[in-house]
């Protein structure tokens, strides 16, 4: 099994260096609970330190020190990142959400 996998993950490797889909991928995986750094790191790495820090405009050090985890970069380092594969930080309101029902103490 351990082939399976590895031949799955260097198939996504493949797949995250299109743009289009590294866009897709990040904006999926926000939506499914991973960690924003987390999976702009897994996109960051297939793409290619080097390659990717040249699109960001930005030093390889910088680029991986904005997803280490003891770092806590800024909005405006992430957006740089992000603008990479056409996307940016912003706020949405939540969908309604249905009251929940008082308890009888």
């Amino acid at each position: 099994m351990a082939r399976r996998s590895r031949d799955w993950n260097e198939g996504l490797a493949q797949d995250l260096q299109d743009p289009t889909f590294a866009r897709e991928f990040l904006v999926a995986a926000v939506e499914e609970g991973i960690p924003l750094r987390q999976a702009l790191g897994k996109v960051i790495r297939a793409m290619g330190v080097k390659e990717f820090a040249e699109k960001a405009r930005m030093a390889s050090p910088n680029v991986l020190r904005a997803i280490h985890p003891r770092h806590n970069p800024t909005q405006a380092t992430l957006n740089q990142l992000l603008r990479s594969v056409g996307l940016e930080l912003s706020l949405s309101p939540l969908r309604k959400q249905k009251p929940k029902r008082k308890r009888a103490a």
